[in-house]
Formats: C-alpha cells, sequence, structure tokens
C-alpha cells in the first residue's frame, strides 16, 4: 500500500485525509500491515484498487462441507 500511495505521489497524511482513517491507523498499517478491514476498504477506495477485493472471496471449487477443507479437497 505504500508503494501505490508513494505513486500517487500522496502521503500519508494526505491519504488520512481523504480517506477518513486516522493518521495514526494510516502509519501503523504501513508499518505492521495491521488494521480493520472498513479501514482497508477506505484506503483502497482512494488509492484506486477496490477491485482487488473483487476475487478476495471467490471460489472455483464448490464446498460442501467443512470437512471438504479440512481435507483439502477444494
Amino acid at each position: 500500500m505504500r508503494l501505490l500511495r508513494k505513486n500517487q505521489k500522496m502521503t500519508i497524511k494526505e491519504l488520512s485525509r481523504r480517506s477518513q482513517v486516522p493518521y495514526s491507523t494510516v502509519k501503523r498499517f504501513e508499518h505492521t500491515g495491521e488494521i480493520s478491514l472498513s479501514s482497508l476498504i477506505r484506503l483502497a477506495f482512494i488509492l484506486d484498487c477496490v477491485k482487488d477485493f473483487e476475487n478476495l472471496f471467490s471460489r472455483k471449487t464448490e464446498i460442501h462441507s467443512i470437512e471438504d477443507i479440512i481435507r483439502g479437497k477444494v
């Protein structure tokens, strides 16, 4: 995310202001990778990368039970 922000010539302060995510949260995310999902989506919207979430939970294989996941059938 830091690279996306810098490529857009945006400071942490500006990203924070535009996304309405606290400055400390953006700074912590860039250093630790920890952030809430709602804050992450706000940042992604401002950085024009919301489309990257489209395939986050998509599955090509149908799951019939938790056992399929545990046994590695997916």
